[in-house]
């Protein structure tokens, strides 16, 4: 079983069209988890590329009964009204004897470790924009990178978790950015 974790769509229609088609494509059966900041491109940011909300919306419910949503800082109850899908404010997964931690990053994160991950266990976020992987207390801290906006010079990204790997892949060309052996 293949995971796509996505974060930080921000309204970018294009975007979250490219990620979901390599996540619908690549494995019929594979599980979507986005990690919040789904339509709202948020106060401080400019508008990200495509920016088109209810379409991101249309786009998400077309896959509501594969997809698992976090809620992020920029996240709101109206966002709520137009998704076929909640917004969960953490989801865990056990996943071949570990626990799987998926969050948006603003409140746990590898600087703010999870007070319930153990050796082993594995932490997604987004938030930063930036994809890393660090290890913390042996804990797996995942920051996925952005869909919708990334800082200049970084790419957009997403994760992909097998039971084997973790791969950062970039949205653009599909290359691996990092990659860690569990």
């Amino acid at each position: 079983m293949q995971i796509y974790i996505g974060s930080d769509i921000h309204g970018s229609e294009a975007n979250v069209r490219r990620f979901l088609d390599v996540a619908t494509h690549a494995d019929k059966d594979a599980k979507i988890v986005l990690l919040g900041d789904i339509y709202n491109h948020g106060p401080r940011n400019p508008f990200p590329e495509g920016y088109a909300p209810m379409k991101v919306a249309e786009q998400l419910n077309a896959v509501h009964d594969r997809l698992t949503v976090v809620k992020g800082n920029c996240d709101s109850e109206v966002d709520e009204m137009i998704s076929e899908f909640s917004f969960l404010p953490e989801y865990r997964l056990p996943f071949y004897g570990r626990t799987l931690f998926f969050t948006h990053g603003h409140k746990c994160n590898a600087d703010m470790p999870h007070k319930d991950a153990a050796p082993g266990d594995i932490v997604f976020y987004g938030h930063f924009h930036r994809p890393s992987i660090r290890i913390v207390d042996d804990v797996a801290y995942v920051c996925v990178g952005a869909l919708g906006m990334s800082p200049e010079g970084v790419s957009r990204s997403y994760a992909v978790l097998n039971e084997e790997s973790i791969f950062i892949c970039d949205l653009d060309d599909g290359a691996i950015l990092n990659y860690c052996l569990l």
